[in-house]
């Protein structure tokens, strides 16, 4: 018999109204499969049973006197540990706790709260968000699921938020995008990611990289719940049922994509094309109508990214003003990176911000006879954490995880990250769909089309392997 903890979303929420099951009763079980391999996944910088369970308890008092209880009441809920969260410290990765101006909750955080969520801990990060591989050298890395003999990279830099989805003590991993740090670590574990427009959510009380590229959001076990969550925080919306009512069947059923003629696909291992392909076949055989399109600006855009250093100057702006002396402590994966980067007002950074807006008044020409791009994920099999203590390899295999989604960041896009097979080292492989800014209703329904079609990670990819 399935568990409710193994159920979608929204069926967890209806048992949880319905008092099929108590919010304390989750909660516990979440607790007991942390711990059985908690140690091992190593997901979590904070782990909070206890704050957990006096969530689990206010949930079920809210359950007992509310009507209509919100969505998310009495759901376990992980968070990056750069959102500021009340009563729990914060250190973004860094070898030093923050200031207590950064343990107030932050803007999703106080959302989720409203609504009764229940916060089991907070997730290992990359240094300050700095990288797409999910190492952390100052406090371990969290092993991605899919490899029990290896430990390999999880994808960063929100890098625990997708381990404490498969080992079981969470339903939702908060995150943030600003290269690529959800759709990255949604990719290498096997889960669904959702870069959200730019400035759609607020990024308010959460430890920022770059005031031009952040964005908030959440990893999830499906696209349904990826819905779920969108529908429930998203202002335009506040109710998921609506919001999945609104994702017509009908109006997904003949989606246009086109795949970029681009490096991206080019740079991409050969054996995670082939499965990004083999499920674009299954979505034309679905009805899906497929084209090209020159792809070069996605290209230039990767580029800018790499070499313009705008996330490197708001991130060093911030440090000076917020944390100073902070760099000092960084690791050399992400000191010496961000110690390369231009000066906040200096000519190259603004030179950088002038290049983005002449790229990104050409995004048009991507769409102009499809309704969405395909493309890979993440271009490579997530690396052997022992392998990048060399900076020459981490300097490489970071730059490759971000070549499909820094792209995409840096023209101003949205975009969902979707599980589809395995790679020939059995590790996951992420279909990322790519829509206009701002068009994430369009986006999600999209996914949720194709996730009718191809199944879920379960049913495409199965389950991880269990530790001995």
């Amino acid at each position: 018999m399935i568990h409710v903890l193994d159920r979608s979303l929204s069926r967890v929420a209806a048992a949880l109204r319905g008092r099929e099951v108590s919010a304390v009763e989750l909660v516990e079980e979440a607790i007991r499969r942390h711990a059985l391999s908690g140690s091992y996944h190593h997901a979590y910088k904070l782990w909070d049973p206890e704050g957990a369970r006096e969530g689990a308890v206010r949930a079920d008092e809210r359950f007992a006197s509310d009507t209509v209880p919100p969505p998310f009441c009495g759901v376990p809920v992980s968070v990056k540990d750069l959102y500021g969260v009340e009563g729990l410290p914060t250190f973004a990765g860094t070898a030093r706790r923050l200031p207590n101006v950064w343990e107030k909750d932050a803007w999703l955080v106080g959302r989720l709260r409203d609504q009764g969520a229940v916060f089991m801990g907070k997730t290992h990060m990359v240094e300050l968000a700095y990288g797409a591989v999910g190492i952390n050298p100052h406090w371990g890395t969290p092993r991605n699921p899919w490899d029990v003999k290896v430990h390999r990279a999880p994808g960063g830099s929100s890098s625990g938020a997708g381990v404490s989805l498969w080992a079981g003590s969470a339903l939702l991993a908060l995150g943030s995008d600003t290269g690529g740090s959800i759709r990255i670590p949604a990719s290498m574990t096997g889960t669904v990611g959702h870069r959200i427009t730019f400035d759609r959510w607020s990024v308010a009380g959460v430890v920022p990289l770059s005031q031009t590229l952040d964005t908030v959001g959440g990893l999830t076990r499906s696209v349904e719940d990826s819905v779920f969550f969108f529908g429930a925080i998203d202002p335009a919306w506040g109710d998921p049922t609506a919001f999945l009512r609104s994702l017509s069947p009908s109006a997904s059923a003949h989606i246009r994509v086109a795949i970029p003629r681009c490096e991206i696909w080019e740079e991409c291992q050969p054996d995670i094309a082939d499965v990004v392909q083999w499920a674009l076949v299954e979505l034309v055989s679905a009805g899906w109508n497929r084209s090209e399109v020159d792809g070069d600006l996605l290209d230039e855009a990767r580029r800018l990214y790499e070499t313009g250093g705008i996330a490197g100057a708001e991130c060093l702006a911030f440090l000076d003003r917020d944390l100073p002396g902070w760099l000092d402590i960084l690791h050399p994966t992400v000191g010496q990176r961000l110690a390369g980067s231009p000066a906040l007002g200096s000519e190259p950074y603004a030179r950088a911000l002038e290049v983005r807006r002449t790229l990104m008044a050409r995004v048009d020409t991507l769409f102009a006879d499809a309704d969405m791009l395909v493309l890979p994920t993440v271009l490579i099999t997530p690396p052997i954490v022992s392998e990048l203590d060399d900076l020459d390899r981490y300097v490489e295999m970071n730059k490759a995880a971000l070549g499909a989604t820094s792209p995409i960041s840096m023209l101003g896009l949205c975009a969902v990250t979707i599980p589809v097979g395995l790679d020939r080292l059995g590790m996951p492989v992420g279909l990322q769909l790519v829509a206009r800014g701002g068009q994430d209703e369009a986006l999600l329904g999209a996914a949720l089309a194709a996730e009718r079609v191809l199944g879920t990670a379960r049913d495409r990819l199965g389950t991880p392997p269990q530790p001995a």
